[in-house]
């Protein structure tokens, strides 16, 4: 059973400067909410509760004036901040301490995902005991992306980073689930020519043990990289369609808190006095 989530916020989002230049891209606008609600969103729906999110150096404390402690959302967040960017795998040896003894979920924190069954998706995973799943969603250009071959019981038994040649269509997101050998196998990965321990030769590691295993974001589920101007214009359009026809916010973290009966209304209330007279207030408003 997977309790605990890590969120990675780090790295330079040199393809944004010079806006990255003065705030951390997962801070910045995604419609109505900064990107970060979102990832931190999927785990909390994922019913996860103890969460780390690793920061940039010196950006700490522009992430504590919008997520403090998590108090408010009944939830506990905790935060380190990343010297240098090493790679995504470095967030496991980075997080040891908070990981323990436990299991954990990795989300990349410019990801973003929707879907009708995506809480199904997401409490399923939790339940992971021994090796480890990501998450795969069919894309049109493969060469792009991370692609992973699956069999017939969906494991996984072929990756390879932006392939030439085409073998699937299945990109690996940035959602990951971890037995607690996450942390040993990361400590054993060596540097790549770009001087970054990379995802693909800790997800090899338990392919090698037969321990990979894959879940599939189904047709009518999204899955969205915010990596450029562009993605997050794209992405932003998105969230304003979906929230402006149906009248209901993606990613709005005091709902989810308070349909998982982690914070009363008087929690709700007191939201609403920190973000002050803004639409996401009188959307939670709406919820008491």
């Amino acid at each position: 059973m997977i309790k605990k989530g890590i969120i990675l916020a780090g790295g330079k989002g040199t393809r944004m400067s010079p806006l990255t230049k003065a705030v951390n891209k997962q801070l910045l606008p995604i419609y109505d909410k900064p990107l970060i609600f979102y990832p931190l969103s999927i785990l909390m729906l994922a019913k996860i509760r103890d969460i780390l999110i690793i920061v940039n150096k010196g950006q700490l404390n522009q992430y504590k004036k919008i997520l403090p402690n998590g108090n408010n959302l009944g939830i506990k967040i905790s935060y380190i901040e990343q010297k240098e960017p090493r790679g995504l795998p470095d967030a496991f040896v980075i997080g040891e301490k908070f990981i323990g003894k436990e299991n954990v979920a990795m989300i990349l924190g410019d990801n973003f995902f929707y879907g009708q069954n995506l809480s199904r998706l997401l409490l399923s995973n939790t339940k992971l005991n021994k090796g480890a799943r990501v998450v795969l969603h069919k894309v049109l250009k493969p060469e792009l992306f991370g692609i992973a071959k699956i069999n017939s019981k969906n494991k996984i038994i072929k990756i390879k980073e932006k392939p030439k040649k085409f073998f699937s269509d299945l990109a690996i997101t940035g959602l990951y689930f971890f037995d607690n050998n996450v942390v040993n196998y990361a400590k054993k990965l060596k540097p790549s020519k770009r001087g970054e321990v990379e995802i693909v030769d800790l997800l090899n590691l338990y392919k090698s043990k037969n321990k990979l295993s894959a879940d599939l974001i189904g047709r009518g589920g999204a899955w969205l990289d915010t990596g450029s101007m562009d993605d997050f214009y794209k992405t932003s359009n998105f969230v304003s369609a979906i929230e402006n026809r149906q009248g209901l916010k993606i990613a709005c973290l005091e709902e989810i808190a308070f349909n998982n009966k982690w914070i009363n209304k008087e929690k709700i209330k007191s939201s609403i006095k920190f973000y002050g007279n803004c639409d996401y207030s009188k959307y939670l408003a709406k919820l008491i």
